[in-house]
């Protein structure tokens, strides 16, 4: 399971995702994520850390992407965030573990087949989906993404 801040930043960047060039206010973009906006201000400040979307203040500012969507992948969301974890090492710090138990080797495994999972899919790929449902969306007559 991903973290809630995950879950936020990739409501958020979808969105945006959705009219790549247009700026969004914090406030709508909370209205429309359904992200308490205090916390969506966090995510933001670490979205345009990374580099993934740009902040722009004054009369038609606001936040966009700072990428294209063909190029940002689920997983780069998420690292901008807070990067998945991998097991490299014990967990307990036992000296004798020189080398990862099977317990924590299989937990890798699952941690490194999430990563590539997520690395698979980008925000453009999300929006091009011929799923009737459409990301973030509950308004009937509302335009598609893209």
């Amino acid at each position: 399971m991903l973290p809630k801040t995950a879950e936020y930043a990739l409501r958020a960047v979808v969105w945006l995702g959705r009219d790549p060039d247009r700026a969004e206010s914090a406030d709508r973009l909370a209205e429309r994520t359904k992200v308490p906006r205090r916390y969506l201000n966090k995510v933001l400040q670490d979205l345009v850390r990374a580099e993934l979307v740009r902040s722009q203040s004054g009369p038609g500012g606001g936040y966009s992407l700072a990428k294209s969507p063909e190029e940002v992948t689920i997983l780069d969301v998420v690292n901008a965030v807070g990067e998945l974890e991998r097991i490299r090492h014990c967990p307990l710090g036992l000296p004798s573990h020189t080398k990862l138990c099977p317990l924590h080797r299989e937990l890798d495994k699952v941690y490194a087949a999430t990563e590539r999972a997520l690395s698979r899919v980008t925000i453009a790929e999300l929006h091009r989906s011929t799923d009737p449902i459409i990301p973030l969306c509950d308004v009937v007559g509302l335009p598609s993404p893209v």
